[in-house]
């Protein structure tokens, strides 16, 4: 048996895990709390081996219960913070991750959170990792939105050529000559194409693609486990220089 080190570094998990958090090694954390969360399962099952069937059924029938009302609790959990307070300007001015190797993954890439911290870390990781992916699947339901509600369609296409009508006849008519009928002009415009947005449903359309986006970022955002961002870079590079190369 060796014998104990009096210069060895004893550091509590705690103080452990503050670290990775600080040094950015989300991934560790995630995978931490993924594996103690299995092992702690795992342990259940062992403890009640002593005792009877029926009592082993109805332990057992107990502890899926309980099981699927901490995941219930758990998703439900996400309503509940804002998953964009760690969102920065300088996330949307990136390259947009791959979609099929960095955003979607694998099957392996996905596991149900552990826990609430965990749901929160990954959620929070993800929104500012995939900013542009997320971003881009808002506009494509919000399009889709728009192809079930032609009416809403109608009414934003005529927003535009109302305000590119002003526009054009602004710099016909000189109207930076005249500030005060500009301004005038302008202000009218607007309550017209307020009006034409609330009349054709456009609000509607964007409430939709709203919820839809929302509810799909939180989802992948919170099943999506976390790897290390710098193994999503190399991996976008890599399929940028492929594409060079052919």
């Amino acid at each position: 048996m060796f014998d104990p080190n009096p210069l060895s570094l004893s550091v509590p998990e705690s103080e452990f895990e503050s670290w990775l958090r600080d040094s950015g090694y989300l991934e560790i954390v995630d995978q931490r709390s993924t594996d103690l969360h299995r092992l702690s399962t795992a342990a259940k099952p062992s403890d009640s081996g002593a005792e009877s069937a029926t009592a082993k059924i109805s332990s057992s029938g107990a502890f899926l219960v309980s099981q699927f009302l901490s995941r219930i609790w758990t998703l439900l959990s996400l309503l509940t913070f804002n998953p964009f307070s760690k969102l920065a300007a300088a996330d949307f001015s990136g390259d947009t991750p791959p979609w099929t190797v960095a955003f979607f993954g694998s099957s392996e890439s996905y596991s149900f959170p552990s826990s609430r911290s965990q749901a929160r870390l990954r959620v929070h990781e993800n929104v500012k990792r995939f900013a542009r992916n997320y971003s881009t699947l808002f506009f494509l339901f919000f399009a889709c939105s728009l192809y079930q509600l032609p009416l809403a369609l109608f009414g934003l296409l005529s927003c535009l050529a109302l305000w590119d009508a002003f526009k054009f006849s602004g710099d016909r008519w000189g109207l930076d000559r005249y500030p005060l009928l500009r301004e005038a002009l302008i202000r009218t415009a607007q309550c017209l194409a307020a009006v034409i947005l609330f009349i054709s449903d456009v609000q509607f359309a964007i409430f939709c693609a709203a919820g839809v986006s929302f509810a799909a970022m939180i989802l992948h955002a919170s099943f999506r486990k976390l790897t290390p961002a710098k193994q999503l870079d190399q991996r976008g590079g890599h399929r940028t220089m492929a594409r060079g190369h052919g």
